[in-house]
């Protein structure tokens, strides 16, 4: 069911020596209203029996449109009955989500036996609804256990879920016992497990046997999944093939495979073109000669799951790392760990890096090995302005153009160009708006694009991903187009023949297609859509915000060496909050929302800092998640919001 630790996206757990309050997991995507918590009294420090208060939950049936890994068999609760059960709430566009797969997998593996993980697949954007969309993200992303395809959110509405990632555990009577929202929380689960396993085998509840998973068939195809590609100085081009976990040479023909760079196994190893590992590599960066020759390597690829930067000479395929590669950046860390790269590109006499785990640009220097963060807050959003205080939303996609070095933000569906030391946005308006929609770049929409490219005439190709298009922005005129349609997930784009082709990665068609340039683009009036996540309705005014938070089994808060939670609030339009915004240690505060707006998203931020209990060399586990919680203003509407970071029921 697992892998060994070089082959995950995340390490399964982080601790650090108590005090650690600063020290954070890793980012998180989404958020909203509380889950089955959300009515747990709640005080600045809120105590276990706050929530163990509300008494036992009865897990709702689990319903959605079809199951996946299973055989073709329908489960439900009563099939799993005597067993835990852990429901993995996840979107497959949310790098997060990937992250708290990985993490669970040690997980998985050391309770067998005795849990059984479900995926409930709960789409953010129309694209992830689609079945074969959803088929292709299991297999892409190895997900090795059921899966509960649910387009129509009905299993994440009956559990009162509102935040990408989340988990819910259930117990083998059937009763929710824990609900967790964004990543760090394997080792909780791990100390809730192993107190709640010897409680209900002296009970007689516990039944033990296999998880009913059954994995797909494997396929046959010369690439897999791959991400981007860049054309090669001799011909042909060099391409990171994810699925494959290898880089893949192919002949002029853009489909004869020429040679393989990597074992194909996936891993952390440098070496020769047979002995090196990667881990779902995406981005490629070629560096230019004079810079080559004197680094050694030709090639900068963002080794996303390695959490890593990768050298590649192409004379005789030899791997190095360059940086990264020993876990996934948390809060706190230093710039010797990474976050999910996910593309590269050379840019300023540097290496820039889009940093999608933590919403940042980073870049790095081949003449010195030096990392250095470039631009984000490691806030999610759309916020532009100078580089240390911009907001990005997983950055995918990379081009530069001169002075311009032009990103996709996935997450916001946007376009948005670095120019002398500030970002600004030409399409996309938010976390919740997409759509395929050309004219006005102010009114042109995309969904969820992960690659760039800058044509001969200045104009801007974007690879649309969850649209199947290439569209094409012109900055001189202001104006979005579109250039082909009915493409699989194309993922990256290069110019090739001066411009009048296009070669795009077609990721889940697994190939490379040509795609001629239209001597004139046509206009696409498609629809302007939202995510099926509803707003939450509040009263304008003063209202309490609540992150319910409680410790895991055998952990406490300790504040002796200064505060082990941290709240930060803020807003989208930034008028939405009257009074209250910023930063503070209080899991409580009282915010004023303005009555002349109708609504907006509140951005919350909230980390916990829990210790093990009576240890000399006590250990400090952090846990942490950004909300994202869409809102309408309504006269009669609750005057309280909790958002649940950790509620355990034991």
């Amino acid at each position: 069911m697992s892998r060994p630790p070089d082959s995950t996206r995340g390490l399964p757990d982080r601790t650090a020596a108590c005090p650690a309050p600063q020290r954070a997991a890793g980012m998180r995507t989404g958020g909203g209203a509380p889950g089955l918590g959300q009515d747990a009294p709640v005080a600045d420090r809120p105590a276990p029996d706050g929530v163990r208060a509300r008494g036992r939950v009865r897990a709702p049936e689990l319903a959605g449109r079809r199951w996946l890994n299973t055989g073709g068999h329908q489960l439900g609760l009563a099939d799993l009955r005597g067993r835990f059960v852990l429901l993995d709430f996840w979107t497959f566009c949310c790098v997060n989500c990937l992250h708290v797969l990985d993490e669970l997998r040690p997980l998985e593996e050391r309770w067998h036996d005795v849990l059984v993980v479900v995926g409930v697949h709960s789409p953010k954007f129309a694209h992830e609804g689609r079945p074969e969309a959803v088929e292709a993200a299991v297999e892409r992303y190895r997900v090795e256990h059921p899966v509960l395809d649910d387009p129509d959110l009905a299993t994440w509405r009956s559990y009162a879920v509102r935040a990408w990632p989340t988990l819910a555990l259930v117990d083998p009577e059937g009763y929710v016992v824990a609900q967790l929202s964004g990543e760090g929380h394997a080792h909780a689960l791990d100390a809730l497990l192993a107190e709640l396993v010897a409680e209900h085998e002296s009970k007689g509840t516990l039944r033990r046997g296999d998880a009913p998973y059954e994995p797909p068939p494997p396929a046959a195809t010369v690439l897999r999944f791959p991400a981007k590609a860049v054309a090669l100085p001799e011909g042909g081009f060099l391409v990171a093939d994810a699925g494959r976990h290898s880089l893949a040479v192919l002949a002029e023909d853009a489909e004869t495979l020429v040679r393989r760079i990597g074992s194909g196994e996936p891993g952390l190893a440098d070496g020769g073109p047979g002995a090196a590992r990667f881990n779902e590599p995406n981005g490629l960066a070629p560096l230019p000669p004079d810079v080559a020759s004197a680094a050694g390597y030709d090639v900068v690829v963002a080794d996303t799951v390695n959490h890593a930067l990768r050298g590649v000479r192409l004379a005789d395929g030899a791997v190095t790392t360059l940086a990264g590669g020993r876990g996934q950046w948390m809060q706190g860390d230093g710039t010797d760990l990474l976050s999910s790269p996910w593309d590269v590109a050379w840019h300023g006499g540097r290496v820039w890096i889009a940093m999608a785990g933590n919403h940042q640009l980073w870049t790095y220097d081949p003449a010195t090995g030096a990392v250095a963060v470039a631009a984000g807050t490691t806030n999610e959003g759309l916020v532009d302005g100078d580089l240390a205080g911009a907001w990005f939303a997983q950055t995918s996609g990379l081009a530069a153009d001169g002075e311009s070095l032009w990103l996709a933000d996935s997450e916001t569906s946007s376009l948005r160009e670095v120019r002398n030391g500030t970002v600004r946005t030409h399409i996309g308006s938010g976390l919740f708006d997409f759509g395929h929609v050309d004219g006005p770049a102010g009114e042109a929409l995309l969904q969820h694009p992960l690659g760039v490219a800058v044509l001969p005439d200045g104009s801007v190709a974007v690879a649309d991903t969850y649209n199947g298009a290439v569209r094409r922005y012109d900055p001189s005129r202001g104006v979005v187009e579109t250039l082909a349609t009915g493409l699989a997930e194309p993922s990256g784009v290069l110019v090739a023949d001066g411009g009048a082709t296009l070669v795009v990665v077609e990721s889940a068609a697994h190939r490379l297609t040509r795609v001629p340039v239209p001597p004139e683009a046509r206009r696409v009036d498609g629809a302007r859509l939202r995510t099926q996540r509803p707003p939450t309705e509040l009263a304008p005014g003063p209202i309490e915000l609540a992150v319910v938070f409680e410790p895991p089994p055998g952990q406490h808060l300790d504040d002796r060496y200064g505060p082990s939670t941290h709240v930060v609030v803020s807003a989208t339009p930034p008028g939405l909050i009257a009074e209250g915004a910023g930063a503070g240690p209080a899991l409580v505060r009282r915010i004023v929302l303005a009555g002349d707006v109708e609504g907006g998203v509140l951005h919350v931020s909230a980390r916990a800092a829990s210790c093990d209990d009576d240890s000399e060399h006590a250990a400090c586990h952090v846990h942490q998640q950004d909300w994202g919680v869409p809102v309408r203003l309504t006269a009669g509407a609750p005057a309280r919001l909790a958002l649940t970071l950790a509620g355990l029921d034991t």
